[in-house]
């Protein structure tokens, strides 16, 4: 499923996915493996990805 959440996140900070995987540590086709559903990050990586964003675990990656 993607991550709509994620992505929205992301832009609405005018982070490309290059910066905010470079922020997290992760390479770019990381963030768009994840947001495109294809990926299944750690909870670790979920973490510093909210941190970076300013977003909750349940912001981004809670489905409803």
């Amino acid at each position: 499923m993607k991550n709509l959440k994620l992505k929205a996140a992301r832009a609405s900070l005018d982070y490309s996915q290059l910066e905010l995987a470079d922020k997290v540590g992760v390479s770019r086709q990381t963030i768009s493996a994840i947001e495109k559903g294809d990926y299944n990050p750690t909870i670790n990586l979920c973490i510093a990805i909210c941190k970076v964003l300013g977003k909750t675990l349940d912001d981004l990656f809670w489905e409803e």
